[in-house]
């Protein structure tokens, strides 16, 4: 089970034309700024990498809205774990498991997760929140970190989880933006 004092939120690449190109490319970005919406309410640490911006272009409008509080993390490297600011980032959230979301999750988001699985660190992929070009690439990412010890989630399965009661202060609003 996820622990709020424990967690923290990986997002990666969601950036230029590509991330209007891979499957179900709507309903995953709506599902990545619902995750990050809940992860601010949550006060959950979020961490964000870029890959290469100068050349694949910034983050989407619709997710650089949202974190306009953070500044991202640019890096050349699949594995956003081969870069040491992003090293940093993950040791000073003191977390030990993070929600992963982003595209591609059979390159970047699978590198980073596969990278952060060896160095000690609890992964759960939100399903509905990664994606890549092709539906079979999407689902080989998936299967490929789920071999690797990762656990797969949902953008709704695991804000629940983390709120772990209908008592939590801000239910209503983590609730809201499952509807």
């Amino acid at each position: 089970m996820l622990k709020k004092s424990q967690t923290g939120l990986i997002v990666v690449d969601v950036q230029g034309k590509l991330a209007r190109l891979v499957y179900e490319s709507e309903s995953v970005i709506e599902n990545i700024c619902n995750l990050i919406k809940g992860a601010q309410i949550l006060n959950i640490p979020i961490i964000w990498v870029e890959q290469y911006p100068a050349g694949l272009g910034p983050t989407v409008e619709e997710i650089q809205d949202l974190l306009k509080e953070h500044v991202p993390i640019e890096k050349i490297t699949f594995s956003a774990y081969k870069n040491a600011e992003f090293k940093e980032a993950i040791e000073a959230t003191k977390c030990q498991s993070f929600l992963l979301t982003g595209i591609e999750s059979h390159v970047c988001v699978y590198q980073t997760g596969a990278d952060l699985i060896a160095h000690n660190y609890e992964i759960e992929i939100v399903e509905d929140a990664v994606s890549s070009r092709t539906k079979e690439n999407k689902k080989i990412g998936i299967k490929k970190l789920n071999s690797l010890g990762a656990k797969s989630t949902s953008v709704e399965m695991c804000l629940f989880e983390l709120m772990e009661t209908a008592k939590y202060s801000n239910f209503k609003s983590v609730s809201n933006l499952i509807k």
